[in-house]
């Protein structure tokens, strides 16, 4: 089969790479520096034990120049949720008819926006739980030798099996979803604590978290999204080692006291140190996610008459430092702010 990679950033490049090894033609369609080392040196793959190996993958900058090279069996999305909306068009653009679309983005929304645009029964939900990065010279990392994906059809008649079948050749263990909605909020709520509270602080995870303030603002968010979820009847599934439908009943009842203790102990020790995806994003002057994330929560909490004052608050403020970077001295380092935002 031949995969094309649309958003060569961490995990498309990873998935791009372990699709290569096993036998799949992949093309990478990216920014034009990433396309430029693959082109010059190749996809580098480092792997957590060490193991390195250098892919040379053939990779453009547009989809009109990837789908005229070649015919294309199916495409993974890995862009950022904010660049849905552009990607759409330039498939309209690039090919009459697109094929099989698999989105392996965070957030809440993309696979909605891409049904509309070509049909349910072309798209495919995903989520890995794999912690990547990207260096500047096109070397990947795994930081986790734990390789697991899930996947679930938007249509009756997505192939998921297919999909399924090829990434398992690639050395990931699939789960298989039936409802899309459960697997992609499921991940939001993985993607939530200590994530925005990081960006506007300038704080680790484990500072987040090891501060008992925004520790239980952390856990107040969490609680919105289970009782936002509810509203909505989506269930959490079970991902990776994370047991969220047995937490489902319990999460918006606990003390945020409590519930805190807990999340700073899985949030601590799956991230420490290591700086969140908003973080990252406001820290280089990009886009954010939030709207995809805790926006998500407030607007869909909006809609069903749940209160989501945490989730309202994060977003606010983060999108408004996207858009004025100077006042980020103004939040660095004072989560009383916060605090003092949701009293």
């Amino acid at each position: 089969m031949h995969i094309l990679i649309i958003g060569a950033g961490a995990v498309g490049s990873f998935i791009g790479a372990r699709l290569a090894l096993a036998g799949s033609r992949v093309t990478l369609v990216g920014r034009s520096a990433l396309v430029e080392v693959a082109r010059r040196t190749g996809i580098r793959l480092v792997e957590p034990e060490g193991k390195r190996q250098t892919l040379p993958l053939p990779a453009f900058t547009t989809l009109a120049e990837a789908f005229a090279a070649s015919q294309v069996d199916l495409a993974i999305l890995t862009v950022k949720a904010f660049d849905t909306a552009a990607v759409i068009d330039e498939l309209r653009a690039a090919v009459s008819e697109p094929p099989p679309l698999l989105s392996l983005q965070n957030g809440v929304g993309n696979e909605e926006s891409l049904a509309q645009a070509f049909g349910p029964d072309r798209i495919i939900a995903g989520a890995i739980d794999t912690p990547l990065s990207l260096g500047e010279q096109g070397v990947v990392r795994a930081h986790r030798a734990r390789y697991r994906a899930g996947l679930a059809p938007v249509g009756p008649s997505a192939p998921v099996a297919e999909t399924a079948a090829l990434l398992g050749a690639a050395g990931l263990s699939v789960d298989r979803f039936d409802d899309y909605r459960r697997l992609k909020w499921s991940k939001l709520l993985l993607n939530l604590p200590a994530n925005a509270a990081c960006a506007i602080l300038d704080w680790t995870p484990a500072q987040v978290m090891s501060n008992r303030g925004t520790a239980q603002l952390e856990a107040r968010a969490w609680q919105e999204a289970f009782r936002v979820m509810d509203a909505l009847r989506i269930r959490p599934v079970r991902l990776a080692a994370y047991p969220l439908p047995l937490l489902a009943p319990l999460v918006p009842v606990l003390p945020a006291s409590w519930l805190a203790r807990g999340l700073a102990a899985t949030v601590s020790g799956g991230r420490g140190s290591k700086m969140p995806s908003l973080h990252v994003a406001l820290s280089t002057g990009k886009r954010s996610e939030v709207p995809w994330l805790n926006g998500a929560v407030a607007k869909a909490g909006a809609k069903a008459g749940i209160l989501t004052p945490v989730n309202d608050v994060l977003t606010a403020v983060l999108t408004a430092l996207t858009t004025a970077p100077d006042d980020r001295n103004v939040w660095r380092n004072q989560p009383e702010r916060l605090a003092h935002m949701l009293r």
